[in-house]
């Protein structure tokens, strides 16, 4: 509103410099004689004369200075040159007149003639202060915008360095004058939005390592449990002392159970860390195939797995890492849900191999299918089982970042194929 009102005065204020200037101009422009009028004047006068002797000049000089606005100075006249000084200060249209080739008088007209000089110093003076005028009130406008938009974009400026080197304490003043109230208000929120986010993030982080620590204290106590359990068991059998199945059934159950324990807690420990699991490193590097037969092997204590047909040789790029956390997940999946057995068998192809993992379950729903690798999604047919819907999810993303693939679909049973690339040149 300010801004609006300063302008309009500003153009008022030129406006009016620039009426007074025209009609000052023309005032003086009004006052200066008609040169028309005047050479009229002086013609009539060489008239009368001429008509008359020069001894009536002096006569006719008094009747022509009160018929028209001049002094009629004659060159006989014995003050002729202190008259003629006087016309020359005064400023006077002086016109000579000649009578048979030679000056015979000087014409000064007086009546409405005007000093050029003076006029021209007022009238730089008027021009000067209009120049004045309008250079301090072109000042004063700046300084009002400088005040309302370029001082408050400056303070926006320092305010968001300020945000970007992590200073979120430092509120964003305003004030009366601020023309981007709204617009600063606005920054203001979305620095308080950020430091409250901050410090939410630093809590939950607090909280998590708090929490991983407590889990990673809790898991100990049911693993050494389990450690002493096994221990005597394996002591027992070792020195061939006898047990009998009550105390053998006890120390199984008690293993079983503090198993449980752990599972749970690891659990909890997997999900209060599961934000990281974008950032598991996945390193490939040049492999022989062979090896992933080694994987299905180390598992036949699981259930039964029946290799097909061998592994094609070759050299492939994968994370050994990572491949066998792949395998373990489908393998585990098949087993938990179908609780078949379970058939692999691996098949060549130009730029690489294929993996084909098969039960021989009744398949997954198909309203399922296509979303059993998404995170934390699980089927209509796992009710009742223990999971997080995470196991297909984090084999998916270990076989991208590994550059392969995994496809899963329903082929009297559910199928999981997972593909790895050769080595260039095998």
């Amino acid at each position: 509103m300010k801004m609006r009102v300063m302008t309009i005065l500003y153009t008022a204020v030129l406006l009016l410099i620039g009426v007074l200037s025209f009609f000052t101009i023309g005032r003086i422009s009004s006052q200066q004689p008609d040169m028309v009028a005047l050479n009229t004047s002086f013609k009539q006068m060489e008239e009368r004369l001429e008509e008359t002797g020069e001894e009536d000049w002096g006569e006719l000089a008094k009747k022509l200075e009160s018929q028209y606005p001049c002094v009629v100075i004659l060159r006989q006249d014995p003050d002729y040159q202190a008259k003629l000084t006087e016309a020359l200060k005064s400023g006077d249209i002086i016109l000579d007149y000649e009578h048979q080739g030679r000056l015979a008088a000087k014409i000064c007209f007086t009546n409405g003639s005007i000093n050029f000089e003076a006029q021209k110093r007022k009238l730089s003076q008027i021009v000067l202060g209009a120049v004045i005028g309008v250079w301090g009130l072109g000042i004063l406008l700046f300084y009002y915008f400088y005040r309302g938009y370029v001082a408050p974009f400056r303070k926006l400026q320092k305010f968001a360095a300020e945000v970007a080197r992590g200073n979120l304490d430092m509120p964003l003043s305003m004030t009366k004058s601020n023309y981007f109230g709204v617009f600063t208000e606005s920054f203001d929120l979305m620095r308080e939005e950020l430091r409250k986010a901050k410090e939410n993030e630093y809590r939950a982080n607090v909280s998590k390592k708090e929490l991983v620590a407590e889990l990673s204290h809790d898991i100990k106590t049911p693993v050494a449990t389990i450690k002493a359990a096994c221990e005597i068991i394996d002591t027992k059998v070792e020195n061939q002392l006898p047990m009998d199945q009550r105390e053998l059934q006890e120390k199984i159950h008690l293993i079983e159970k503090k198993s449980q324990v752990v599972e749970q807690l690891v659990s909890n420990l997997f999900h209060a860390t599961l934000e990281e699991l974008e950032v598991l490193k996945v390193e490939p590097q040049e492999e022989l195939s062979t090896c992933i037969e080694e994987m299905f092997h180390e598992l036949k204590d699981y259930g039964n797995i029946h290799l097909e047909n061998q592994v094609p040789h070759c050299l492939i790029w994968m994370d050994k890492l990572r491949t066998t956390q792949v395998i373990d997940n489908i393998i585990n999946n098949a087993l938990k849900y179908a609780k078949t057995d379970i058939h692999v068998s691996f098949d060549a192809k130009e730029d690489g191999i294929i993996i084909r993992i098969k039960d021989d379950g009744p398949g997954v729903p198909k309203e399922d299918l296509a979303k059993v690798s998404e995170k934390f999604y699980r089927g209509g047919n796992a009710t009742g089982e223990n999971g997080s819907g995470l196991g297909l999810y984090l084999a998916r993303m270990f076989m991208d970042k590994m550059g392969g693939q995994m496809e899963c679909y329903n082929d009297n049973g559910f199928v999981v194929e997972l593909y790895l690339k050769k080595v260039v040149g095998h």
